[in-house]
């Protein structure tokens, strides 16, 4: 039995029978390519897809979400700035309208200086007329390609729907003391600035499902956890997200999308039983952390109904090549059971060998992807 990058997801994320395990990456932080170029990775290679060769082509991986999808975040978005010189570091207006203090040549998290978003007035003046979900500019520029490739029964990879943020993006734009605040200070603005994302998410959504496209999964962008738990209370999180998350999923199970997935950081245990309740039933990127996050335990804990992709910690990467067998061995059963996918758990970092992460590649489609019908890899020949 052979089967393409799609068929192969859907087996996978339904416990069917199929070829193979996907073998997929999350990505690489741009250190990381940069490092690698110097031990041996082909100055071509890159992970960016502006030009050279793609990672997941040379290194022979899947990919579990792909294809055009629509914009229900902030349309247009906010011009970027650059605001202030500091030398090896510049303030810079973001996309969303945030300002930050960032690195000028090496990626980093950046730290925030200021928020447009405060109150009610600025949310009224900034940030909810770019929410109008009738903003034709949320729609490909390629609207017919796109709807083609939508349409077409016979495409052989997945493609995923983009449903936006209820809370990480209102982390963001307003920071999280801020967020966290309003919270308890004024519920209702709260409230109403979660509806208004869920509204716009549930619009895009409807035109894209309204092209009768096939669609193979939908996620979720949120990133409130972190190492001790949830950034908001889970009494705060079923009573004001819940009910959207569920508007949203209901939505998407209408048209057959059954397979959604939510990327968070963190330690997501106290939220991930929400998640389910809420029909979000993919967790990615499982981050291992300090915290004893283990996939393995989770399918113990909530059996089939907990869809997984990541759980593999990337720091093992960095650590011998025995340290990497034994954990692609101790992840095989739970990968031969089906409806989970291993990838890193988050960006691999520039800690990591070259040879390292050639190491884990050949283990993982020896183990994992049983050397059957792998894609071809320009990094192993």
């Amino acid at each position: 039995m052979s089967m393409n990058e799609r068929q192969r997801f859907a087996a996978t994320m339904h416990y069917q029978p199929r070829d193979r395990a996907p073998l997929c990456d999350f990505g690489f932080w741009a250190e990381t390519i940069i490092e690698w170029h110097k031990q041996g990775l082909p100055g071509n290679v890159r992970y960016d897809n502006y030009d050279g060769l793609h990672t997941d082509t040379y290194f022979g991986m899947d990919r579990f979400s792909a294809g055009p999808t629509a914009n229900p975040g902030l349309c247009p978005a906010f011009e970027f700035l650059k605001i202030e010189d500091r030398g090896d570091h510049e303030v810079v207006q973001q996309s969303d309208g945030v300002r930050v203090l960032r690195k000028k040549y090496m990626s980093s998290i950046p730290h925030h200086e200021s928020h447009l978003l405060t109150d009610r007035e600025s949310w009224e003046k900034h940030y909810k007329p770019r929410l109008d979900p009738d903003n034709p500019d949320r729609l490909p520029q390629i609207w017919r390609e796109a709807a083609r490739i939508w349409t077409d029964p016979n495409r052989d990879y997945p493609v995923n729907l983009w449903c936006g943020s209820l809370f990480g993006w209102l982390r963001d734009w307003m920071g999280l003391e801020n967020i966290a605040l309003t919270v308890y200070d004024d519920p209702a603005f709260f409230e109403e600035m979660v509806t208004s994302l869920a509204d716009c998410s549930i619009a895009t959504l409807t035109r894209l499902l309204s092209t009768g496209g096939h669609f193979d999964c939908a996620n979720f962008w949120e990133d409130m956890c972190y190492n001790a738990g949830p950034l908001l209370s889970p009494t705060h999180f079923k009573r004001y997200l819940v009910p959207h998350y569920k508007r949203i999923t209901s939505l998407l199970r209408s048209h057959g999308v059954d397979v959604i997935y939510l990327d968070c950081d963190g330690n997501i245990e106290q939220l991930m039983p929400l998640w389910l309740d809420a029909g979000v039933n993919c967790m990615f990127p499982i981050e291992i952390g300090t915290w004893g996050a283990d996939p393995i335990k989770y399918r113990h804990q909530y059996g089939k109904n907990l869809l997984m992709i990541g759980g593999v910690d990337k720091h093992i990467l960095a650590r011998t090549p025995r340290d990497i067998e034994k954990e692609v061995h101790r992840l095989a059963p739970l990968v031969e059971e089906g409806g989970f996918i291993p990838t890193p758990d988050h960006r691999v970092p520039p800690d990591v060998p070259y040879t390292n992460y050639l190491h884990y590649v050949k283990t993982a489609r020896q183990i994992w992807g049983k050397d059957t019908n792998l894609k071809p890899a320009p990094a192993l020949s």
